[in-house]
């Protein structure tokens, strides 16, 4: 018999978790002021037998089940994962607004290692975690998790996409979120350069792992000249092996430091703080990594510096907008018609940043929340009746 160590849903926005000396979880600030921010539901999951520690954050289903992936990570501390799925839902929220989508936002992280803590009765845990909301998260791949695991996810939850194909799913989601990436930065240099094209511009990519190695392959194709960098030995050498004519810096901060036209963060959150805006040469920012502001300051800072910040949660959308299709049943060829449309929906959003003098995630944030709004209390008409 599956035993629940812990099973908390809660109505919260900005919550701080802490444990008590007798082991209890508590969560303070439960509802917050913001209504924008705040989060319908978060689920905090432990399972003693498999060692599963997981949240599960949904924040917002005006437009349809959440949708948004599992993250895998070994995170410092519980409040450190729950201030990261938090933010993550919100973004993927925004994320399947602009991007047309019938799914709310959502996002789970698993606290661990895995390449030590990953198995399969973990995943299998977890997954009986998803079937317990009955359909109002519908999971997928992250960071640290891959197709073959929502397989095994699978097996304890029908809410799971971004399966492998020989399990009727659309196999790895990286190749649109970098084919949208891809679609946004040609935006960016239309606006920037007057031409969507990347040919000869230097474009300095953080991290080469599932979303960037494939980005930098799209990049090499268009004539780019590439820089790289990545923690990771392996992921270097793999994309050196494709691309022997990709220089390579020590880190992220001789990369930021760089003459680069074009700043693409691929790895995780953050990468865009006080320090890395003020020394950042490039004209352009544009990546596939979530949630990269440091804070929301920093949109500003980068727009009176004169540096195009192409949303994040615009324009990493494709991955997404795949698993979203596997859904219904996934066609290829629709799916990348649709993550096509990245390309059209950052222009727009350049122009009415331009239009309302206001850099361009404010922009987005408003036409987000003006779909989640207008299309949200139809629905709910709708449904009420």
């Amino acid at each position: 018999m599956h035993r629940c160590g812990l099973l908390l849903c809660e109505v919260i926005s900005a919550a701080t978790v802490r444990r008590t000396g007798q082991g209890v979880t508590t969560v303070t600030d439960v509802f917050g002021s913001s209504h924008k921010d705040a989060h319908e539901q978060v689920v905090f999951c432990a399972d003693e037998q498999s060692g599963l520690r997981a949240i599960i954050a949904i924040h917002n289903t005006a437009l349809g089940p959440a949708l948004g992936g599992t993250r895998f990570y070994p995170y410092e501390s519980e409040q450190a994962a729950l201030a990261d799925v938090l933010n993550l839902a919100k973004g993927m929220a925004y994320k399947n607004a602009l991007a047309g989508l019938d799914h709310g936002g959502g996002k789970a992280v698993i606290i661990g290692d895995p390449a030590q803590d990953k198995s399969e009765a973990l995943l299998r845990a977890y997954g009986r975690f998803v079937e317990s909301l009955g359909g109002r998260y519908i999971t997928a791949c992250d960071v640290g998790t891959y197709s073959e695991d929502m397989d095994i996810v699978a097996r304890e939850s029908r809410f799971v996409t971004g399966r492998t194909v020989a399990n009727g799913g659309a196999g790895d989601s990286s190749i649109l979120t970098a084919f949208g990436v891809f679609q946004g930065m040609r935006a960016s240099a239309e606006r920037v350069y007057g031409t969507p094209s990347l040919h000869g511009k230097r474009v300095g990519v953080e991290g080469v792992g599932k979303v960037g190695h494939r980005l930098v392959d799209l990049l090499c194709e268009d004539g780019a000249e590439v820089v790289i960098c990545d923690v990771s030995p392996k992921a270097v050498e793999r994309v050196r092996l494709r691309h022997p004519g990709v220089d390579v810096l020590p880190d992220a901060r001789a990369l930021t430091s760089a003459d680069i036209d074009v700043f693409a963060p691929c790895a995780l959150g953050g990468a865009l703080d006080d320090d890395t805006v003020a020394r950042l040469k490039a004209k352009i920012v544009c990546g596939g990594a979530n949630n990269q502001p440091a804070h929301a300051g920093v949109e500003k800072q980068l727009a009176e510096r004169g540096i195009l910040y192409a949303p994040d949660y615009v324009v990493n959308s494709g991955g997404v907008i795949q698993v979203a299709d596997e859904i219904g049943g996934f066609d290829m060829d629709r799916a990348r018609s649709k993550a096509a449309q990245i390309y059209d929906t950052t222009l727009k959003i350049f122009s009415i940043a331009a239009d309302e003098g206001v850099p361009p995630a404010v922009a987005a944030d408003r036409l987000a929340e003006r779909r989640m709004s207008e299309v949200g209390r139809i629905r709910a008409i709708w449904l009420g009746g």
